[in-house]
């Protein structure tokens, strides 16, 4: 079954919120209102709300990598992937992991990117060259 997630969660100012999930990731900007901003996350529907965003800790063990928890993402075909850390390097993100390779050579071998939006909600970007990968075990 094919289908589209929804996801809402805060963020402190929607104008920064704009900048960024509109002009910085290129994410289409959808329903709103003057307390939230819809988006379409790379084919997802996102809701940003105005409020305190969740905390986050860096408590996930992946790799040789602790990566902050909870935290929201999306997989990309490879070449989507490289495309989008190219742009997010010109525009300076501020990356916790840089864009990268992990598991090597493995099942489920991936780019890897995380980042956070300007309220502090951290991203991760994966890419996969092929996406029947994504649950290889």
């Amino acid at each position: 079954m094919q289908s589209t997630f929804h996801l809402a969660y805060n963020v402190r100012d929607l104008d920064a919120a704009r900048q960024f999930y509109g002009e910085t990731l290129g994410c289409a900007e959808g329903r709103s209102t003057q307390t939230w901003v819809d988006y379409n996350f790379f084919g997802h529907q996102i809701s940003l709300h105005l409020g305190e965003p969740f905390k986050t800790e860096a408590t996930g063990h992946v790799g040789d990598h602790l990566v902050p928890m909870p935290h929201l993402g999306v997989v990309l075909q490879m070449g989507d992937w490289k495309a989008l850390a190219a742009h997010l390097e010109s525009q300076s993100v501020a990356f916790i992991i840089p864009p990268s390779l992990r598991f090597a050579g493995e099942p489920g071998e991936q780019a890897t990117m995380f980042f956070r939006d300007p309220s502090g909600n951290p991203i991760e970007v994966k890419g996969f060259k092929d996406q029947t990968n994504v649950f290889a075990t």
